[in-house]
């Protein structure tokens, strides 16, 4: 059965989805308690994941994702309450270090940037910085620090040569079922949204039901994208491997 061969989806996906669901419900409706249990099994489902499917890897791009999404779950602690500075910036340094390492693994898989990726991530960086330190000093240096980690990895997961036989629609490639490396793009520009969300709603959203809302909307594109962005990893280890014999 392809669901119990770990090829396409896995008991740990199942993991994944109601850690999502929950760590969701738990962000809307203000129940602090289930984020904390639900929270922490997101990356270590995709962990999973990497180490089911550890034969189609070579040794260092398991060990990197491992690597990355270890420092995830860091933040994802961290995260639960991003209303406070201190756990912001901490989350902020743990996810850049997993940035670090998916960055890592693409460079090592060929990706490299390209300037119809680059220029509007410049842009979103670059007013998203000037914003924090208008408006949250006490922050600002470590996201916009983070946020150029972040703009790296959604960057070089658009290349098109990583998935060459996707259609690519104004620089990125459209994801489809038949090769997850096609997943990498839409998972890059979905992680840059969830983090985008995170300094509107500590810049500009007062209303305890508006930042609750955006919170849920936070969560649910991080998770998505931690999902593409594993697969289309590992789908991309795989070709490689393969063609190395």
């Amino acid at each position: 059965m392809a669901f119990a061969s770990g090829k396409k989806w896995g008991l740990e996906h199942a993991v994944f989805a109601g850690a999502t669901a929950a760590t969701i419900f738990g962000a809307v409706t203000g129940r602090e308690r289930v984020q904390q249990v639900a929270k922490p099994l997101i990356a270590p489902a995709l962990a999973t994941r990497v180490l089911r499917r550890r034969d189609d890897l070579d040794t260092a791009d398991a060990a990197l994702l491992v690597a990355g999404l270890a420092a995830a779950t860091v933040g994802d602690v961290f995260m639960i309450d991003p209303d406070v500075d201190a756990r912001l910036r901490r989350g902020a340094t743990s996810f850049g270090v997993m940035q670090t390492t998916y960055s890592s693994l693409l460079i090592r898989r060929g990706a490299k940037p390209r300037r119809a990726a680059v220029l509007p991530r410049l842009g979103a960086w670059a007013g998203a910085s000037t914003l924090l330190h208008a408006k949250a000093p006490a922050v600002a240096k470590t996201l916009t620090g983070y946020g150029a980690l972040l703009g790296t990895t959604a960057t070089l997961a658009a290349d098109p040569a990583l998935a060459p036989d996707a259609s690519d629609v104004a620089g990125l490639p459209m994801p489809n079922r038949g090769d997850r490396r096609s997943w990498l793009g839409l998972g890059g520009l979905l992680f840059t949204g969830s983090d985008g969300t995170i300094v509107v709603r500590k810049l500009f959203l007062r209303g305890e039901k508006t930042r609750a809302v955006a919170e849920g909307a936070i969560l649910a594109s991080y998770a998505a994208a931690q999902l593409l962005l594993v697969e289309g990893m590992i789908e991309l280890g795989r070709h490689a491997r393969k063609r190395m014999g």
